[in-house]
């Protein structure tokens, strides 16, 4: 887990970063993040618990404990990931311990969508691809520049075409994905809503 962590805000257009891969079809949610950790107060302490069995079993040479993989930002996983339950706290524990994008072959559909809605896009590649960009892993470290608007993955050996579905694509290079900095943006247009608000000027007027 990094030292520092800094939540994503606004427009995000471009995405650098080392590589991580998980290798596995169907890792689910409490693989992620295993259940008894969701009772925290907020998602801060998440990140050092992600994959906490997984990483107990392989004892020390889970992806996640490797030296080489301590500053990745990027995880490259197979398919159905982020299957099972729908808890939001497995895309935070990923933010959280330093993961910035995810690359896979597919996702479960509201893992997905909670990666969106914290700021982490989640592109798909064919599954030869993803095999190719893991093999690359397991023997060196690779550095890949995401450019959302042409969903572009480039390093200095290989190159991929992303897939992102284009609402997605939109939202990110708008800002429209992070909800609090677009409704502190239009903090008046809010508060005129509330004065036009028949009902609430009725209830005023009698408190």
């Amino acid at each position: 887990m990094k030292s520092e962590f800094t939540p994503p805000v606004g427009k995000i257009s471009n995405i650098r970063g080392q590589c991580i891969s998980l290798i596995g079809n169907d890792i689910d949610t409490d693989r992620i993040i295993p259940a008894r950790f969701l009772k925290c107060v907020n998602f801060d302490s998440l990140g050092k618990s992600v994959f906490e069995d997984d990483r107990k079993t392989l004892k020390g040479k889970h992806p996640f404990d490797l030296e080489g993989n301590k500053n990745s930002t990027i995880l490259v996983v197979n398919s159905n990931f982020g299957c099972g339950s729908s808890r939001e706290h497995a895309p935070q524990a990923l933010m959280r311990w330093g993961i910035k994008a995810i690359i896979g072959e597919s996702f479960a559909d509201i893992f997905y969508s909670n990666c969106i809605a914290i700021g982490i896009p989640c592109f798909t590649l064919p599954k030869k691809s993803i095999q190719e960009i893991q093999k690359y892993t397991f023997n060196q470290s690779l550095f890949l520049e995401i450019d959302l608007n042409n969903s572009l993955a480039v390093s200095k050996d290989i190159n991929f075409n992303l897939e992102l579905k284009n609402s997605t694509r939109k939202m990110f290079l708008s800002g429209e994905w992070d909800a609090t900095s677009t409704l502190l943006k239009n903090e008046n247009l809010i508060k005129n809503k509330f004065n036009d608000l028949p009902y609430l000027k009725f209830n005023t007027h009698f408190l």
